[in-house]
């Protein structure tokens, strides 16, 4: 794997290359008519599993998280037609939609348990 060699920044580049793409085919093919739920549970099933794949292998700093993150914040102000982080904090919250972050923190914690 690449991405354990010091090239974690190219990695990330083509999975969130990838996470867009499978996103906006998504958003395009189901736009406005698919209520949010239902749109964030096609990403979460479809999406995020490109935009994390490999990575729980590798060493992540707090920027390649928070760059992570900025992707699927940058998705749901989109969905959710809003600029405002804390709008959009709260929505994830309410529909249950965990960052990549916490997503990878809790696979690290699991396989510390075994």
């Amino acid at each position: 794997m690449s991405c354990c060699f010091g090239v974690i920044n190219n990695n990330n580049n083509y999975a969130k290359c990838g996470f867009y793409r499978a996103a906006n085919a998504i958003f395009g093919k189901v736009g406005r008519i698919a209520s949010e739920e239902i749109i964030l549970q096609l990403i979460r099933s479809k999406c995020l599993r490109i935009l994390l794949y490999c990575l729980e292998v590798c060493p992540l700093t707090k920027n390649n998280l928070n760059s992570l993150d900025f992707v699927i914040n940058s998705f749901c102000m989109k969905l959710f037609k809003t600029r405002d982080i804390n709008i959009v904090k709260i929505c994830q919250s309410l529909f249950f939609f965990d960052l990549p972050s916490v997503i990878i923190e809790k696979h690290a914690k699991f396989k510390d348990g075994l």
